[in-house]
C-alpha cells in the first residue's frame, strides 16, 4: 500500500463548532480511510496554514481521491491537500530508475 500525507484547513465555522463542542476528530477521520481499504497511521492538529496533518496508507490513488471527495463535500474545509509519500526504499528505487533515463533540459544544447 502507498503512503499519503493529507493536510486540512478547517473553515472558521468548523473551528467554531469544535470550540463549542470539542471532539476527537481522529476517529471521524479514520472511518473513510478504513472503509476504502486503507489505514490511518497518524493524526495531528497543527499550527500554520493547515489545521490537521495526517498520514495514511491507501491501496491506490483512486481510493485516496475518494476520501478527499467524501471529506470535501461536507463544506467544512477551506483547503484539503493530499501528498503522495515515498519510503526511503521507494525513493532509492526511483533514484536508480532516474539514473537510466536521459533528459534534455529546456534551452540547453544536447
Amino acid at each position: 500500500m502507498a503512503y499519503f500525507m493529507v493536510q486540512v484547513a478547517y473553515t472558521p465555522e468548523a473551528i467554531a463548532g469544535m470550540v463549542k463542542n470539542p471532539e476527537d476528530r481522529a476517529g471521524a477521520a479514520r472511518a473513510p480511510f478504513e472503509k476504502l481499504g486503507g489505514k490511518l497511521e497518524g493524526f495531528w492538529f497543527a499550527l500554520g496554514d493547515y489545521d490537521v496533518v495526517l498520514v495514511a496508507q491507501m491501496p491506490d490513488t483512486v481510493s485516496v481521491a475518494a476520501v478527499a471527495m467524501v471529506a470535501s463535500q461536507t463544506g467544512q474545509f477551506k483547503a484539503y491537500k493530499t501528498t503522495p509519500l515515498l519510503t526511503a526504499q521507494e525513493a532509492m528505487q526511483a533514484m536508480k530508475k532516474a539514473g537510466t533515463v536521459a533528459f534534455k533540459a529546456p534551452g540547453k544544447p544536447n
